[in-house]
């Protein structure tokens, strides 16, 4: 009775397969796309693993080991970066196979292409493997927002391991490398009033970065950063303490408590509004803030408020996963509205308006796909 038992089960298991077959085979199912899908999911796999391996790269430095260097063996370049040789072979072997790295089979010599290291080594402006490190960050909390989507409230800030050094390193790509010659002149005018000396203030100003590169840059102005992060603002006191900048001061503080009347003449904010727990009121603080003829200065993302067109930005699917992953997620830990990262230029607008911002003007720069810049100014 057993065998014939086992017999049944095998057929009723083979049919259970043919009828699977049959289903993945029935009429209405596109076979090639099926394939190309398959296909796309293999390169994802591929480029996650090359996006861990260049987030590495960059915090080991051996990029910059191997920039303008000639072909070297791995004990060569691990030497010179001060590493363990059967790790840099490892990773170089996941270079090679990304198409990161070139590799000589005959003299077993490893190069990086200069092509590739105007774009990965920490001497470029537009170090995208400092941008790799999100992939590890936001793995880093996978388990606290995959919670979060049973009991939707959120994952704190205090959660997000290295959010801030990463943050800084990306603000001093993306904020303080484009101030004096990019951002700071979209409002007319604005160079000469800071030589001349006025009172700015960077809200959500993180590890301070963009306000120390001010101050130092126009010594007759005076700087205030705020930020909720205890963390950031230590770290945005040491350096100005370090580069003794006497007209930057720091302060963490809550923003949507902020109650300062004409205080300053220019606000800025820089990828900042959107993670807030109470936006609509951060916004109408900083109009209070601001003196008559007083300039708000807003940079966020790029989005439209449509999901059907933000799907063409080209970094569309970055930003709404970085969204999910952190941005609404820290909002709603913190009792916010969660908008998000890609909130959006509708949004963005509808919410500055309420806020009593009139006659907002939206500016791009060609050398920043991510964001779009906002600039109010008060009435005089």
């Amino acid at each position: 009775m057993s065998s014939i038992a086992q017999s049944s089960r095998d057929a009723a298991n083979e049919a259970e397969l043919d009828r699977a077959v049959d289903a993945a085979m029935r009429d209405d199912i596109d076979l090639a796309r099926v394939e190309r899908f398959g296909n796309r999911l293999v390169e994802m796999l591929n480029g996650c693993g090359t996006a861990l391996m260049l987030s590495l790269g960059h915090r080991t430095g051996l990029f910059d080991a191997m920039e303008h260097e000639p072909p070297a063996t791995s004990e060569a370049i691990a030497n010179k970066a001060k590493l363990s040789e059967r790790y840099v072979r490892e990773w170089l072997g996941a270079m090679v196979a990304g198409g990161i790295i070139d590799f000589d089979e005959h003299n077993k010599t490893y190069q990086l292409p200069d092509e590739h290291a105007a774009m990965l080594s920490r001497s470029s402006n537009t170090n995208l493997a400092s941008s790799m490190q999100w992939i590890a960050v936001l793995g880093h909390v996978e388990d606290d927002v995959l919670e979060a989507f049973s009991h939707g409230q959120g994952v704190p800030y205090s959660a997000y391991h290295r959010f801030h050094e990463v943050m800084a390193e990306e603000s001093a790509q993306t904020v303080v490398a484009a101030l004096e010659d990019h951002i700071v002149p979209l409002v007319p005018g604005l160079v000469e009033r800071l030589e001349a000396g006025i009172d700015v203030l960077d809200v959500g100003c993180g590890s301070g970065r963009a306000i120390n590169a001010l101050a130092a840059r126009f010594p007759k102005s005076r700087f205030a950063g705020y930020d909720f992060s205890e963390e950031a603002i230590a770290a945005a006191r040491t350096e100005a303490e370090r580069r003794g900048l006497a007209n930057a001061r720091f302060v963490a503080r809550d923003l949507a408590e902020m109650d300062e009347r004409n205080a300053f003449d220019l606000v800025m904010a820089f990828d900042a509004i959107h993670d807030q727990a109470k936006p609509a009121e951060v916004l109408a603080n900083i109009a209070k803030a601001l003196r008559p003829g007083g300039v708000f200065l807003m940079q966020d993302i790029a989005g439209t408020s449509h999901v059907h067109e933000d799907k063409k930005h080209p970094l569309g699917a970055f930003l709404y996963s970085i969204s999910c992953m952190h941005c609404m997620s820290v909002s709603l830990a913190h009792g916010g509205p969660g908008l998000g990262a890609m909130w959006g230029k509708k949004v963005a607008l509808e919410m500055l308006a309420a806020a009593g911002f009139g006659n907002v003007e939206v500016k791009e720069l060609p050398h920043d796909i991510m964001n779009y810049y906002y600039i109010s100014r008060t009435t005089a």
